[in-house]
């Protein structure tokens, strides 16, 4: 019985057309890949190429084993990738989050809820979200909305508000309270991967410069940075 290895060389054969440039992109040798095809052309008991001198091409037989291999290539794949996720999802609570808040609070609930679980996060745009629940990759996802979708059950966390953090000296910094407007077109450090407030925040200051930081480097500039930056309620 032919092995799904051989399937992938002949598909990689009727793409690049001659067996060298297809055992180069399979990092096989020649000989190796005219072997295999030999045996896979024995083991379906039917020529799949003709033959001229230093050269061979599919025949009939070869255009329909190529058909035939790309979709068992196709389900193949399907099959594992399915199998992975089930495996994941049998030892493994996969949360999505708008936010790096949300975490704070989900993650060593979670934990200490499922102790004999491995509770995977990140931080990904809206649709994104909402789009990986329904094909059951989260389960759990937080958004700064209910979601309104039969079969899912929304329930609030919390509330989070965001803060201007501005030195002393800032013309803005004696103001009981401040608009996004206010500071548009200043330059502002900005923490990498906030999820849904970085698009909240370059929406309403288009002339602002950010200049985005990781972590380790944003709190390290701000400790020593005249520049205004954001901070959150939950964090103050």
């Amino acid at each position: 019985m032919f092995e799904l290895n051989q399937l992938e060389q002949l598909l990689a054969f009727a793409e690049y057309g001659t067996l060298s440039a297809a055992a180069e992109h399979l990092h096989l040798s020649q000989p190796a890949l005219s072997r295999s095809m030999r045996r896979l052309e024995m083991d379906l008991s039917v020529p799949l190429f003709d033959h001229a001198k230093n050269k061979i091409a599919l025949n009939e037989n070869g255009e329909l084993a190529v058909k035939y291999a790309e979709q068992i290539v196709r389900e193949a794949k399907e099959m594992k990738e399915s199998l992975v996720a089930h495996e994941r999802a049998r030892h493994t609570i996969f949360l999505g989050s708008c936010a790096p808040a949300p975490l704070w609070t989900l993650l060593p609930n979670l934990s200490s809820l499922y102790p004999d679980m491995t509770i995977t996060s990140e931080i990904r745009g809206l649709d994104t979200l909402q789009e990986k629940l329904l094909d059951k990759t989260y389960q759990l996802i937080a958004l700064p909305y209910p979601i309104e979708e039969p079969g899912f059950a929304s329930q609030e966390i919390g509330e989070e508000h965001l803060y201007f953090t501005l030195p002393p000296a800032h013309p803005l910094a004696e103001k009981k309270s401040l608009h996004l407007a206010d500071l548009n077109g200043e330059t502002m450090l900005l923490r990498s991967n906030l999820g849904f407030w970085t698009d909240i925040v370059k929406k309403a200051m288009p002339d602002t410069t950010f200049l985005t930081q990781d972590e380790n480097a944003f709190d390290e500039l701000v400790r020593f940075s005249v520049l205004p930056t954001f901070a959150t309620d939950l964090a103050l």
